[in-house]
């Protein structure tokens, strides 16, 4: 679903992505791992359209968008949740969601599913987001992001500051999400246990680059907590 060759992204002098190569692949969970700092969120907006890469190739279902604009690349598939939830405080849940319609047409209705995933956003449909929790709002930062059906779905860090009984239900729903085999989840994520217990795939980043990579079920054996430490 996602191929990504030789990527660099430079801010001002400084090379913070050098030659990243992955593919992530439907119904696949591709787990990136690395201490702060390392480049993972900056690969997450490269992706997105958000910061453009000097050089690279990006290729999504088989077009290759590596200039493509954010909104263009939402409408070929991609969801985007990205770090700190980013929702609007002062719009409602409802509205939150619609804007996750952005690019189907006007009378496109949420989808009734995004209240079966995370049924919490049905009881505060009209509750504005800003008055939600933290395990709230990455919920519905994960609903928003699904609303328009993505082909791939990419999460930055989706723990950071949530409760364990919510990041249970978050791990459950990206599961069953990667199981459907309908999208590639591209997961970064720092809190190991939660990133070995989904992980298909593994990526370990170390001053932008990836230092190891390998299957999921593969990670205790390769010592990937004691790359993170280092």
């Amino acid at each position: 679903m996602l191929s990504v060759n030789g990527l660099n992204q430079y801010y001002g002098g400084s090379h913070i992505l050098r030659d990243v190569g992955f593919e992530a692949r439907l119904g696949e969970v591709t787990v990136v791992l690395g201490r702060n700092g390392v480049g993972k969120t900056t690969l997450l907006k490269s992706l997105m359209g958000v910061v453009p890469v000097k050089t690279g190739r990006v290729v999504l279902d088989g077009a290759e968008i590596t200039k493509a604009a954010s909104y263009e690349r939402v409408r070929r598939g991609i969801g985007y949740v990205p770090q700190g939830r980013e929702i609007f405080g002062r719009l409602t849940v409802e509205d939150n969601l619609r804007m996750g319609l952005a690019t189907k047409p006007g009378a496109t209705r949420i989808p009734a599913e995004l209240f079966e995933l995370f049924p919490v956003l049905q009881q505060m449909l009209h509750r504005r987001g800003g008055d939600l929790s933290g395990g709230q709002q990455q919920q519905l930062a994960i609903a928003r992001a699904l609303a328009a059906g993505p082909k791939l779905l990419m999460l930055d860090e989706p723990t950071e500051g949530i409760q364990p009984s919510i990041i249970k239900g978050i791990g459950r729903v990206i599961r069953m999400l990667a199981d459907r085999r309908t999208m590639a989840i591209v997961l970064v994520e720092q809190y190991y246990d939660f990133a070995e217990q989904l992980a298909d795939q593994y990526l370990v980043m170390e001053r932008g680059e990836i230092i190891a990579r390998g299957r999921g079920a593969d990670m205790k054996a390769d010592g990937v907590r004691e790359k993170m430490s280092i």
